[in-house]
């Protein structure tokens, strides 16, 4: 046995050592995690992938840290390992973050059935990182499931996560301002479940009939981009003593079966692997054009581009078509 089957062997069994090894190798796009990920992907394919966003501040880590507890509790099917991805923001300068979700989830950092991995979001928009899909991999194989990934919390650029996610929980919260900037940013159109955390606070009723009216507006939008009918629920949390998570694992719950039983669970992984090949290809063919290229054509094309006297778009067209 050579040493990529070793390791992809460990992972399969679960070894944790071995598991965080192949992450950071995805992250930093280093070793040869890549053959490692093909001989694990014949693993994957069954774990309940739940993406939980929202906008900053409205309590997204404190509620899976709650999630992750109530799930490990047996509360919800399928719960034996729980893998956890919480995104941070990274610098736009050094590239780094402060991993602050760690920070939140120290309750559960010697729990041997629970593996929380942090990332930098790098500068990827949308949410998430873009290692995000063979990060999710690589827990999957090792016998995690579900998969929690908490996204970045950026507003407008959150709704990534629906195309990598089975279900979709919508964080929001009371005093954060403008309630329809959540419609605005699209969140309600991805949410499978809406959550109204911190309803200790007075305003919370408030924000959660404000929401429910823009749902019923909506006309059961849970589902919509799969084109099935599932009625968005909407329950209210108080993540800081974990209040009405366990109404939301069972929705949780109910979303996964009603996945299966409609036929959604394979439109969505044929919607997540779709994207994931497509990138894969589009990342492939553009690598294999930079090898082509015609160094000093790229800079005289971009000296013309500097003094406007030609565009951006026709110097795209001199480089893909220089015989022209």
């Amino acid at each position: 046995m050579n040493e990529i089957h070793a390791i992809a062997e460990r992972v399969r069994t679960g070894d944790r050592l071995a598991l965080a090894r192949l992450i950071s190798d995805i992250e930093n796009g280093e070793g040869e995690y890549q053959q490692v990920l093909d001989l694990l992907y014949p693993a994957t394919g069954s774990a309940h992938i739940i993406g939980v966003t929202g906008t900053p501040g409205s309590g997204k880590s404190t509620l899976v840290n709650c999630l992750a507890r109530e799930l490990k509790q047996g509360k919800c099917e399928n719960a034996a390992k729980i893998g956890i991805i919480a995104i941070d923001p990274s610098s736009p300068f050094s590239g780094g973050a402060l991993l602050g979700d760690r920070v939140r989830m120290q309750f559960h950092a010697n729990d041997p059935h629970i593996f929380i991995r942090s990332m930098a979001s790098r500068g990827a928009l949308g949410g998430i990182a873009n290692a995000t899909d063979n990060v999710t991999l690589a827990m999957e194989a090792a016998g995690y499931d579900p998969i929690l990934i908490e996204t970045v919390g950026a507003g407008q650029s959150e709704v990534e996560i629906a195309s990598l996610a089975h279900t979709t929980v919508v964080v929001e919260a009371p005093g954060l301002g403008d309630d329809v900037q959540a419609a605005k940013a699209g969140l309600l159109e991805i949410a499978d479940i809406l959550v109204v955390n911190k309803a200790e606070k007075l305003a919370a009723e408030t924000t959660a009939a404000s929401l429910m009216h823009m749902l019923e507006l909506g006309e059961e939008i849970k589902g919509k981009r799969l084109g099935l009918s599932w009625k968005v629920p909407l329950v209210k949390t108080s993540a800081i003593d974990c209040e009405g998570v366990g109404e939301l694992v069972e929705y949780i719950h109910a979303h996964y079966q009603f996945l299966h039983e409609s036929g959604a669970w394979e439109k969505c992984d044929l919607m997540r692997l779709g994207k994931q090949v497509n990138y894969l290809l589009r990342e492939s063919l553009f690598a294999d054009w930079q090898k082509q290229l015609d160094q000093k054509n790229y800079n005289d094309l971009m000296v013309q581009v500097m003094h406007h006297q030609i565009s951006p778009h026709q110097a795209v067209q001199k480089l893909l078509n220089p015989k022209q």
